[in-house]
C-alpha cells in the first residue's frame, strides 16, 4: 500500500514541525479488505487510513485544508460521489488542554493493483488515479436554468 506514506508526506509539507517531531503524527490501517473477481488476477485494496496528531496546538484548518487537497489527486472518488462526499473525512478531538488536543482523522482509501503473470513471473503495478482534470471537463462558470429561470450562477457566489 503505497497511499499512507504519500498522504503522511503531504501532511508534513503542511505542518513542517512534525519533521522534527514524527512521533507527533501516527497512522494506522484499520478495516482492511481486498476485492477481487475471477475476472483477473488484479484486485484493489479498501481501508480505513487513521491519521493521529498528537498534542496539536494548531487550528484544525491547518491539517484538514491539505488533507482534502490530497485527496483531490490520490482519492478523487471520495469527493466526486456526493455520498462519499459529505464523509470523506471524518475526525474526533481529545482536548488535552487549554492548547493542546489529539485529534484523529479517519479516510476511506482504495488502491488498484494491476497484476500480470507471465510464467513464473509475478508484476504487481499499483495504478494511478484518473486524472479527472483530463477526463471530467472543467467549467469556469457554472449557471443551472430551471424552465429558462436562473437559479444558480457560481460567479454569483
Amino acid at each position: 500500500m503505497n497511499k499512507p506514506s504519500a498522504c503522511r508526506a503531504a501532511i508534513e509539507a503542511a505542518l513542517p514541525y512534525l519533521r522534527k517531531d514524527p512521533d507527533r503524527l501516527v497512522m494506522f490501517i484499520e478495516g482492511g479488505k481486498i476485492a477481487a473477481s475471477l475476472g483477473g488476477p488484479g484486485f484493489e485494496y479498501r481501508y480505513t487510513l487513521t491519521i493521529g496528531l498528537l498534542d496539536f496546538n494548531q487550528h484544525p484548518d491547518t491539517v484538514m485544508i491539505p488533507l482534502l487537497q490530497w485527496l483531490k489527486t490520490n482519492e478523487p472518488a471520495a469527493l466526486q460521489n456526493p455520498d462519499r462526499a459529505k464523509e470523506a473525512i471524518t475526525f474526533e478531538a481529545e482536548i488535552l488542554n487549554h492548547t493542546t488536543y489529539d485529534l484523529r482523522l479517519q479516510v476511506t482509501l482504495t488502491e488498484r493493483v494491476k497484476v500480470d503473470i507471465s510464467g513464473s513471473d509475478i508484476t504487481a503495478t499499483h495504478l494511478p488515479e484518473p486524472d479527472l482534470g483530463k477526463t471530467w471537463p472543467q467549467a469556469e462558470r457554472l449557471q443551472i436554468f430551471v424552465k429558462d429561470d436562473l437559479v444558480y450562477d457560481s460567479a454569483a457566489v
